[in-house]
């Protein structure tokens, strides 16, 4: 990646954790216990963003390298895994003692 391509995914990365920390903390909802809209909408599986992000970057590969869109698709999967990590054990894991990588929501 070119110092412009990391500049961008630092960018995108503090974006995503900032709405990820405000949609799980900003609005009551402290625990996955309460996520229970999430829940019906994914069939009770828990879609992390990082795994969003792994497909991204996947598909960032198979388009063509002439492709406009290619270096941003990359740009924005890197960000989403990069924040799912910094998210998990950068947030979650001090303040519970555990990162949450279920992959079903608890009951």
């Amino acid at each position: 990646m070119r110092k412009l391509d990391l500049l961008w995914t630092l960018a995108l990365t503090i974006l995503f954790e900032g709405i990820t920390c405000f949609f799980r903390f900003g609005l009551d909802m402290q625990s996955t216990k309460d996520t229970g809209f999430l829940k019906t909408l994914t069939f009770g599986l828990r879609i992390h963003h990082g795994y969003i992000g792994v497909l991204m970057v996947g598909v960032a590969y198979l388009m063509p390298a002439t492709s406009p869109f290619r270096a941003w698709v990359l740009r924005i999967g890197a960000a989403l895994v990069v924040s799912d990590l910094v998210h998990h054990f950068l947030v979650l894991w001090p303040i519970t003692g555990d990162p949450h990588f279920d992959l079903v929501y608890p009951n």
